[in-house]
C-alpha cells in the first residue's frame, strides 16, 4: 500500500453542497490507491465566505474541488491558472504546489472530452448546446477539440447569447445562437450537450426525434432526466452527468495526489452506489 507521508486534506466547496457526490468518488480513489492518510470533506461555502476559507487553508491541504457558485469567484484568490482554466475563466480544481502556491485548473473540459471518447464520440460534424452558464462555456471548450462545424447554442436572453458568441470567438469554435423558444431544433443535432439546471429542459422530452444522435446531459440526480429517458426510448446514445463527474474527478485525484492512474472503475462504482442510496 502507498501511505501518504503526512495526513493530507482535500474537500469540495459550494452552495448548495449536500448533494455532491465528490466525497464518495475521491474517498473511493483513496481507498483503492492505499492513501490511508488522506481525507476528503464537503463544506457549504458561498462567494462571501470563500476568501476566509481559502485564507485558513493550512499546509496539509492538498487541494479543493469547486462547484457553483465558486468556479469564477475563486480566481482572484489564486496564485496562478492553467491555460485550460484561463480559457473559460472557470476553475473547478485547486492544487497546492510544492512551493505552497494555490494553482487553479479546470478538469471539466478534459473530463467532457474523455466521457465522450468513452462512448465512442471522438469527432462530430456539428453540435448544439442547451444553456449558457459556466458549464456551457466548458462544453464549448471541449467541442472546440472535437467539432468540425458549427455549434448552435440555445439561450434565454440576448445577454447570454452575446456571452456564448464571445466564448466561441475566444475558444476558436463557430457559435451561432438561437432563442430558447426554438430549443426543440437542437434535438436534430448529431451531438446535444444539455447544461441547463434540473427541470429546465424537461419540456423538450416530447420533441425528441425518431432517430436521435448523442445526448450529453450533465445532470446526474435525479437520473434519468425526462429528456434522457425519452432519448433512450428513441434509441439514441445518452451520456450522463455521472460520466462527466467521474472523469473530471479522476483528473482531480491525479492532480492532488501526484499519482496516476486514478481508479476510474472504483470511482464510478462508488458514484453509482451513492446515487442508489438516495
Amino acid at each position: 500500500m502507498t501511505a501518504a507521508p503526512n495526513a493530507r486534506r482535500a474537500a469540495v466547496l459550494g452552495s448548495p453542497i449536500a448533494h455532491s457526490l465528490s466525497p464518495a468518488l475521491h474517498r473511493a480513489a483513496y481507498r483503492a490507491m492505499g492513501l490511508t492518510g488522506w481525507t476528503y470533506g464537503r463544506f457549504e461555502v458561498d462567494e462571501e465566505e470563500l476568501p476566509g476559507f481559502v485564507a485558513g487553508l493550512g499546509p496539509n491541504w492538498a487541494g479543493l474541488s469547486l462547484t457553483m457558485p465558486l468556479k469564477r469567484a475563486i480566481i482572484p484568490l489564486l496564485d496562478g491558472l492553467s491555460t485550460t482554466a484561463a480559457s473559460v475563466e472557470a476553475v473547478n480544481t485547486v492544487v497546492r504546489a510544492p512551493d505552497g502556491r494555490l494553482l487553479g485548473d479546470n478538469t471539466d473540459i478534459p473530463g467532457l472530452v474523455e466521457a465522450l471518447r468513452e462512448h465512442g464520440v471522438t469527432r462530430v460534424p456539428a453540435a448544439a448546446v442547451l444553456g449558457a452558464g459556466a458549464t456551457a462555456s466548458s462544453a464549448l471548450a471541449a467541442l472546440a477539440q472535437i467539432c468540425d462545424g458549427e455549434v448552435t447554442a440555445y439561450v434565454r436572453s440576448p445577454g447570454r447569447a452575446a456571452e456564448m458568441r464571445g466564448w466561441g470567438e475566444r475558444l476558436g469554435v463557430a457559435v451561432r445562437t438561437e432563442d430558447w423558444s426554438l430549443a426543440h431544433r437542437a434535438l436534430d443535432a448529431p451531438l446535444v450537450v444539455a447544461t441547463t439546471p434540473a427541470g429546465a429542459a424537461d419540456e423538450l422530452a416530447a420533441a425528441v426525434p425518431g432517430a436521435p444522435g448523442t445526448l450529453f446531459d450533465v445532470l446526474y440526480d435525479p437520473w434519468p432526466t425526462p429528456l434522457a429517458a425519452a432519448w433512450t426510448r428513441r434509441g439514441g446514445e445518452v451520456i450522463g452527468g455521472l460520466d462527466l463527474l467521474v472523469h473530471q474527478a479522476v483528473l482531480q485525484v491525479e492532480a492532488m495526489t501526484g499519482l496516476a492512474p486514478a481508479p476510474l472503475k472504483e470511482m464510478r462504482e462508488a458514484g453509482l452506489a451513492a446515487l442508489a442510496a438516495r
